[in-house]
């Protein structure tokens, strides 16, 4: 696969940026859904905190009978436990190493760098940053679920054994059930990772008291 980065909306810091956020959107959006937030998410200037938003390129969505939109990876089932493409996955989580490697190549360690995303893209975030090979400094995974389950055991990193993640989910979601964030969950407090997990009452979608308390971790984590 070629080191041709995706297309990005990115927002700088006033300050030279010391850390990064990558931040994927859900299936049929782009990387504009979710910079509203930003200024909601109450980050001092001082944090020095770049959002970078990719676009996710315009894919075939089987479930959708092959209709083109915005995608990280192919839907192929209405099954959560068995819907993702694999292949598309992989590809994905690619894509996000050439961001992250992209962010380096700016002066931003890794360390540094925290994986967000909603959705189908909190899924991709989800995987990638669970197999990183380098230490992370957090993931934020708003109303998803784990995908490539069979694989998670041989591909975890060692260099994110103790990442720490915020999970948030609505109870009213329709397209995600909250019992499928609540499985993820449960599986990788399982496998030892730290997550603060958050339910409101919404459909699939974000809240203000979400986007608060997501600013809140990241501060926390920032911090650290």
């Amino acid at each position: 696969m070629s080191e041709t980065l995706l297309p990005c909306v990115e927002i700088d810091p006033s300050v030279p940026a010391q850390r990064s956020i990558i931040w994927l959107h859900g299936l049929g959006a782009d990387g504009n859904d979710f910079v509203p937030i930003v200024p909601e998410l109450g980050l001092p200037e001082d944090l020095a905190v770049r959002f970078v938003f990719p676009h996710a390129p315009s894919i075939p969505i089987t479930i959708n009978n092959g209709f083109v939109m915005p995608g990280w990876y192919d839907i192929v089932s209405l099954d959560l436990r068995n819907r993702a493409d694999e292949a598309g996955v992989r590809v994905s989580q690619e894509r996000v190493h050439q961001l992250i490697r992209a962010e380096n190549e700016r002066g931003i360690p890794t360390e540094n760098i925290i994986l967000a995303g909603f959705s189908q893209g909190g899924a991709v975030a989800m995987h990638t940053a669970i197999r990183y090979p380098e230490k992370l400094a957090g993931l934020v995974a708003l109303s998803t679920y784990l995908v490539c389950q069979d694989s998670v055991d041989a591909e975890l990193s060692d260099a994110n054994r103790e990442l720490t993640i915020f999970q948030g989910h609505g109870s009213l979601d329709p397209m995600v059930p909250i019992d499928r964030g609540a499985d993820a969950r449960t599986n990788l407090e399982a496998r030892g990772y730290t997550v603060e997990w958050h339910d409101y009452p919404m459909p699939h979608a974000v809240c203000a008291e979400e986007i608060a308390a997501v600013g809140a971790w990241l501060r926390a984590r920032f911090a650290d």
